[in-house]
């Protein structure tokens, strides 16, 4: 086997090692090569898994950032469930207000009607006094007898147009009333009435007098 002359320092390799070192080195070489596509797909694997690290802290962000609609919302509905209790207290307030004043109202007219019925009933006898005279003057009327008059002025002994002086009246009229063909009116009959309560001596002052 030959040897490739080199330095005193250097080992002596054989000739066929130079062909085993270009091998080597091209075989490295290669290697090098292979491995570029290995650290690209690396790095490019690295920046998707980075991007998806940032999405996934972005979404992470979001999801606990509070939601302003969802807030105004709930805010919106807190204060008009407040208004609306206000608005119910005033109206409960309200309403027993009304309800006192009615029932005020209802004592009023109760005693009112009461007052109504008590004017009423004193009304009504106030009515029933006139009516009763006027049936008494009536029932006076009724009583009037014609066979009573001409009895009591044949017990006197006075002629019809004397009777008929006390009366006031014509003796025509007296004979008319004792044979029924008139009867006396209302003040007539009073007239009738006071000359039966007359006395005798009654009788003879008011002829005299007259």
């Amino acid at each position: 086997m030959d040897f490739i002359p080199t330095s005193p320092r250097s080992r002596k390799l054989p000739i066929d090692s130079g062909s085993a070192l270009v091998e080597a080195r091209e075989k490295k070489a290669a290697q090098g090569t292979a491995s570029m596509p290995t650290a690209v797909a690396f790095h490019a694997q690295d920046s998707q898994a980075r991007r998806q690290s940032v999405v996934a802290a972005t979404a992470r962000h979001n999801a606990s950032m509070p939601n302003i609609a969802s807030i105004l919302k709930t805010e919106i509905s807190r204060v008009a469930r407040k208004e609306v209790r206000a608005e119910i207290e005033t109206l409960k307030k309200a309403s027993v207000a009304h309800r006192a004043s009615i029932a005020e109202l209802r004592r009023q007219v109760n005693a009112l009607e009461k007052e109504l019925r008590r004017v009423a009933k004193g009304a009504t006898r106030s009515v029933t006094a006139p009516d009763s005279v006027n049936e008494a003057a009536e029932g006076t009327k009724r009583r009037f007898s014609a066979a009573r008059l001409a009895a009591h002025r044949a017990k006197l002994g006075l002629s019809a147009a004397t009777y008929g002086q006390l009366v006031g009246v014509s003796g025509q009229t007296i004979y008319h009333w004792e044979q029924g063909k008139a009867r006396p009116r209302a003040a007539q009959l009073e007239s009738l009435a006071v000359v039966r309560e007359l006395g005798a001596r009654e009788i003879a002052e008011r002829l005299s007098a007259q």
